[in-house]
């Protein structure tokens, strides 16, 4: 359209239309673009769109981006910002910087690596953790946290992903890991999977549960879950009870804010709803996102 275009290596991984939804949209399994953007907002959520593509499949005319149209980090709200850059390593998985009353920030999983990319997430403020929902997401770990001098966390289960973390969790008990953030173990996706709670308010759920356009709801990636479906449901019927959150921030699957009374009683009825469901073969084109 106008010369943009997708190419076939576009995997369906959903980053794109997250943050382009009016422009570009999933045609047999795939992104497109479906009209040019009406306006300068549109025209800056594309350039986003194909600076986050992890394959970089959306392109101009031109085949080649222009660094200075590049956005990111992008700030979702006053203290979280995406990473964007995703990374083929962790299957196109989305990031954010968390930003700390102290002027400090941590990372939640990890975008592709650069050192150019790096020194761009510090300029708001140091990044003291780099903090793994589980072990999908783990490749660039280790060069963030040496690059930053922080630490890297990721929970016993998945260890082997990241032999040389810094903090490993484990058990299935939160724990507050610095002023205001707290881990809640959630084995099921992976058996080392967690979720890190901030401020009563950010819910960076990896891939244990996201939000789903198709179905307006927060959903778990049932085809995916790679360790348990049985643990994973078991894993949200504990938490559910104890969570608040405004915004659920996962690495695949769209984002959302909700008062946290709702998102609780959406959480509590995923929960019940993930009870019902049975184990199946993985199967990644049946993902509703």
């Amino acid at each position: 359209m106008d010369g943009w275009y997708v190419d076939d290596r576009c995997t369906n991984c959903d980053v794109a239309r997250q943050l382009a939804p009016e422009v570009l949209v999933e045609v047999d399994g795939k992104s497109q673009v479906r009209r040019l953007p009406v306006d300068e907002a549109e025209t800056r959520l594309l350039h986003a769109a194909a600076f986050a593509c992890h394959t970089r499949s959306i392109r101009p005319a031109s085949g080649r981006l222009d660094p200075a149209d590049d956005p990111f980090p992008l700030a979702l709200d006053d203290d979280v910002l995406l990473c964007g850059h995703n990374s083929p390593q962790t299957a196109g998985a989305n990031a954010y910087l968390l930003r700390r009353p102290d002027g400090t920030q941590m990372m939640i999983d990890t975008p592709r690596w650069s050192t150019s990319l790096a020194e761009r997430y510090a300029v708001r403020g140091p990044v003291t953790d780099v903090l793994l929902t589980h072990r999908d997401h783990a490749a660039h770990g280790r060069r963030y946290a040496d690059h930053y001098g922080a630490r890297l966390w990721i929970h016993q289960g998945d260890i082997d992903a990241a032999p040389d973390a810094d903090r490993v969790l484990d058990g299935t008990e939160p724990k507050e890991i610095a002023e205001g953030v707290t881990v809640h173990p959630l084995p099921g996706h992976t058996e080392g999977s967690v979720l890190y709670v901030a401020d009563g308010r950010y819910c960076f759920s990896g891939d244990s549960f996201y939000w789903s356009r198709t179905t307006d709801d927060l959903a778990v990636a049932e085809s995916v879950t790679w360790y348990s479906i049985e643990e994973l449901a078991a894993s949200l019927a504990r938490v559910a009870p104890q969570l608040r959150f405004e915004w659920v921030l996962p690495g695949h699957g769209d984002r959302r804010r909700l008062p946290a009374d709702e998102m609780s009683r959406r959480l509590r009825a995923l929960a019940h709803r993930t009870q019902l469901l049975q184990p199946r073969p993985i199967d990644f084109t049946a993902i509703r996102w």
